[in-house]
C-alpha cells in the first residue's frame, strides 16, 4: 500500500517576515486638542479640522479657531467659558447657568488678531 505524504507549507521563520511599521505619530506641535462640549474629556485633532467626535459620549463637536471665539467667566462658578463671536449668551458646561455676553461679544479689531498694535487715532486739536 502506497501513503501519500502531504507536504504542508509553514510559515517563514520571524526574521524572514516582513515588518510592518505603523507611521510616527504627528508631532506634538501638530495636535490640537479641545474640551468636548457634552462630556467634558480632552478630545485632541488634527488642525484645520471643522467638527470632532467624542469617542467617549459620540458628541460632535463644532471646532472654532482662536480669532472666532469670545471668552467669558460663568456669572456663577467663575469657569472660564468660551463662545462663538455674536452669540447673546452662553451656558455653562459645569453648573447650567446662562451668562448673557454683552459687552464682551465684540470681536478685536483685525490688527490685534493679527498680533500687531492698534495704530494711534489721527485726530486733529
Amino acid at each position: 500500500m502506497e501513503t501519500k505524504v502531504q507536504q504542508v507549507d509553514e510559515a517563514p521563520p520571524p526574521e524572514a517576515q516582513p515588518i510592518v511599521s505603523q507611521p510616527p505619530p504627528p508631532p506634538l506641535s501638530e495636535i490640537a486638542q479641545m474640551v468636548c462640549g457634552s462630556c467634558r474629556r480632552l478630545l485632541t485633532y488634527p488642525p484645520g479640522a471643522k467638527h470632532v467626535q467624542c469617542s467617549c459620549c459620540q458628541t460632535v463637536n463644532f471646532v472654532l479657531e482662536a480669532h472666532q471665539v469670545g471668552q467669558v467667566k460663568c456669572g456663577s462658578c467663575t469657569t472660564l467659558l468660551m463662545y462663538p463671536y455674536g452669540a447673546l449668551s452662553v451656558r455653562c458646561s459645569s453648573c447650567s447657568f446662562v451668562t448673557e455676553v454683552r459687552d464682551h461679544n465684540m470681536r478685536p479689531p483685525w490688527s490685534v488678531q493679527q498680533g500687531q498694535p492698534t495704530p494711534p487715532s489721527n485726530s486733529v486739536h
